[in-house]
């Protein structure tokens, strides 16, 4: 890796705070456009790039790389690393609505945790815990125990260098300290495996799986979406999951229309009147 690429890296990890899967996939990105260009990165124009994303049919994929190409030339230019400031707007790409769980769908999918063993009670915590706070995984898992006091979650390793302060609810405090109370391997942070090393992504994904059958991010959308439904303020909502945009927070909307429709279909005096 060239020292360029090395200061980038640095820059990501020290002054952005990203996480280091997100890291390694722009890194991944920009060792890419160096190969197929046969360009030092640095020798690029805006020519040689739209060249190279050309070749990506999948708008999600482009924009991923596109991503992964600004913030390196960003940083270029305001290292003083290249006089021209290169900047690619985003393809537009069809928003899909998230994929969200009832409240009741995941209470019933909880009761098939055997909670007599500590891996059940881990599980079991987890969940809930995923679900209580609308945590990204790679948040969830970076949690120690210091960060919960009173109630309040601290989330400290948050996505761009933003910190929040989450409130969870009684049911996952209590499955939280029941867990913490057998769970006693000597660690910090809370989430461990059944050697007393930090939980793995891939493990985390396996437990959600298992018992709800989906990913632990359809969790946050639970989550956020569970909130709209009960009416929460959508700039409330934005502050709890940890958005810099309201524009992020706002694919929950299309809930929160869909609940007031129904509503009105099934309360309304004219909804059988045709």
């Amino acid at each position: 890796m060239s020292d360029l690429l090395t200061a980038f890296e640095e820059y990501l990890s020290v002054t952005k705070a990203l996480d280091t899967l997100t890291i390694s996939s722009y890194l991944g990105d920009l060792s890419q456009l160096e190969e197929v260009t046969q360009t030092t990165l640095t020798n690029l124009d805006t020519t040689d790039i739209l060249k190279f994303l050309s070749t990506f049919e999948n708008k999600r994929t482009l924009n991923r790389k596109l991503s992964s190409i600004n913030a390196f030339f960003d940083f270029c230019h305001k290292q003083d690393f290249k006089h021209e400031k290169i900047k690619i707007p985003m393809a537009k790409v069809p928003q899909n609505l998230p994929k969200y769980m009832s409240s009741e769908e995941i209470l019933e999918g909880l009761k098939h945790i055997d909670r007599s063993k500590l891996m059940g009670l881990r599980d079991y915590a987890l969940i809930l815990f995923l679900y209580a706070s609308g945590c990204r995984i790679s948040e969830a898992l970076n949690v120690q125990r210091s960060d919960i006091v009173d109630g309040w979650l601290k989330i400290r390793f948050a996505k761009g260098e933003k910190e929040r302060i989450v409130p969870l609810a009684p049911i996952a405090v209590q499955a939280l300290e029941k867990y913490m109370k057998e769970q006693d391997m000597g660690s910090s942070y809370i989430w461990l495996n059944y050697k007393g090393d930090t939980l793995s992504r891939i493990s985390a994904y396996k437990i959600v799986k298992k018992y709800l059958g989906v990913s632990p991010h359809v969790l946050r959308h639970s989550f956020a979406s569970s909130l709209i439904i009960g009416g929460a303020d959508l700039r409330v909502v934005q502050e709890l999951l940890g958005h810099s945009s309201l524009e992020t927070t706002q694919i929950y909307t299309h809930i929160q229309k869909q609940n007031l429709s129904e509503t009105m279909k099934s309360y309304h005096p004219l909804k059988g009147v045709s």
